[in-house]
């Protein structure tokens, strides 16, 4: 083996040994501090070592700086000895920033002053907890509650206490803790569950739920679980309008509902990053609209606002979904009896209008279809746009880059320009939309975009942010204000 080889394993030798040495400061925020620590959005809570690199690696998209561990890793430590009160921190914008803005302060004296609203105040948490009530367990219920129990931390924020269903079979407890456990798109539960036959209740990751089973949504007391002014979040899509969904708000132990479907009437469709600050404290029930709505919006408003759009069409190509026959049989639905696994399906879609839903100034100004195609998850959006002002491909790839690093749609653009990525790299993403740069075509005022989304747990994630909007329980985020660095045009696969 050459010297060099040598040198190139002992340099990842070195960095794992690192990232090694992070998990624990990583959990002792979390635990001790209520602190969530990220890179770029990408949550460190319970990864690996390769995970941790991986998060490393990816940073490289962010700027023409590398995040390195040798840099993330003191910085780390140093926010483990200042006894901080809860918080979301980005390390790596957090270094970005100490690296531009430092000015010869010390690591400590920087994080003391950047952080200073926090520092000492060790777990202090202001917001108050809100419990919530998953009707309905199904692939938007289990991947909610899989991201709620994720985010549980010391207890404050959304609090998961109950899921509502109607009993399917005698052992209805056990099958639906195994389809919390395991799933064959998203992969195993990360963490342990235990079920209580005899208290009706399924405890993952020390979160106890209660699993009620009703099939009327006006008549449950959720009191008598100890819940109170919950949340209840509808993911059955059986009620669309107010009527059906106030039914809720009968039971006792209930505030207010989300429903995680388009909603009918005057009802308010929100996406969060779009129109989220539009929800008051009067609006009882909100709806989450749709994963193609909230893979588009954002997009369409970035694209708007520099661009303006004069007309659009929206084309879907879209997963097959549980509401298909696996193969041919009867359906009230054109098309949709034919087989989901063997078929392209063309059929309707409402995700263009409802766009104008939370983005008013596109009323009017798009169309849309949708292909239903033979597999489990993750979408594609085409979006045909003819424009106010000419643009090229590389202005608009540069632009929606700068919009899914530095604005404040990050959390719900990315974007990629790898030659290689397929449909099931995506599974997983939390963002509401990813471009892929590569397949942008523009011809002065004609601009054709592809949006990739995981239209279950992307959307998810959608609405796990207007859950923490309607409950008010979003904890502060550092740094406050980003550090806008050159773009380095790189590779985002495999990152």
């Amino acid at each position: 083996m050459s010297q060099t080889s040598d040198s190139c394993l002992d340099k990842w030798m070195g960095r794992e040994a690192l990232a090694e040495a992070m998990i624990p400061v990583i959990g002792r925020l979390y635990r001790e501090n209520n602190v969530v620590t990220s890179i770029h959005g990408r949550s460190l809570i319970n990864k690996s070592t390769m995970n941790i690199l991986k998060a490393h690696r990816f940073a490289r998209r962010m700027s023409n700086h590398e995040l390195l561990l040798e840099e993330t890793a003191p910085l780390l430590n140093a926010l483990s000895e200042l006894e901080l009160g809860a918080a979301a921190i980005d390390i790596a914008r957090l270094t970005e920033k100490f690296r531009a803005e430092g000015n010869g302060a010390s690591l400590d004296e920087y994080l003391r002053a950047e952080l200073a609203e926090i520092v000492g105040k060790r777990g202090a948490d202001d917001r108050t907890s809100t419990d919530v009530v998953l009707y309905g367990f199904g692939r938007i219920g289990r991947l909610l509650a899989r991201i709620l129990i994720e985010k549980a931390g010391g207890g404050h924020g959304l609090r998961l206490r109950a899921i509502v269903v109607r009993k399917g079979a005698d052992n209805d407890l056990v099958k639906r803790a195994s389809l919390l456990r395991r799933d064959s798109v998203h992969g195993s539960f990360e963490g342990t569950i235990r079920v209580d036959e005899e208290a009706n209740t399924i405890t993952a990751n020390g979160v106890q739920v209660q699993v009620i089973y009703s099939d009327n949504p006006a008549t449950v007391d959720y009191t008598a679980y100890g819940i109170k002014d919950a949340l209840v979040v509808d993911n059955t899509g059986r009620w669309r309008d107010a009527d059906g969904l106030a039914q809720h708000l009968q039971s006792k132990g209930v505030a207010r509902v989300l429903l995680t479907a388009p909603g009918k009437g005057e009802l308010k469709n929100i996406v969060h990053g779009i129109n989220h600050r539009d929800i008051s404290d009067d609006d009882k029930i909100v709806t989450a609209a749709s994963c193609t709505t909230n893979a588009i919006t954002p997009v369409l408003k970035a694209i708007n606002d520099k661009f303006g759009i004069i007309h659009g069409h929206v084309e879907t190509v879209h997963s097959f979904t549980n509401d298909q026959n696996l193969i041919d049989n009867f359906h009230k639905g054109d098309r949709r009896g034919r087989s989901a696994a063997l078929n392209m399906v063309i059929t309707e879609t409402g995700a263009a209008k409802a766009v104008a839903k939370a983005l008013p100034e596109l009323q009017g100004k798009l169309t849309g279809n949708a292909i239903r195609v033979p597999t489990p998850d993750v979408s594609m959006a085409i979006l045909n746009l003819n424009l106010e002002k000419g643009t090229t491909r590389d202005e608009v790839n540069d632009f929606l880059r700068e919009m899914s690093l530095h604005s404040d749609l990050r959390k719900q653009i990315d974007y990629i320009d790898s030659p290689d990525v397929v449909s099931t790299d995506f599974v997983g993403s939390r963002r509401a939309g990813i471009v892929d740069g590569l397949a942008t075509i523009s011809n002065d005022k004609n601009l054709v975009l592809y949006v990739w989304y995981d239209n279950e747990f992307g959307y998810s994630c959608q609405v796990v942010r207007v859950m923490e909007e309607m409950a008010g329980v979003n904890p502060p985020s550092f740094p406050a204000r980003d550090v806008v660095a050159p773009i380095a045009v790189l590779e985002t696969a495999g990152a």
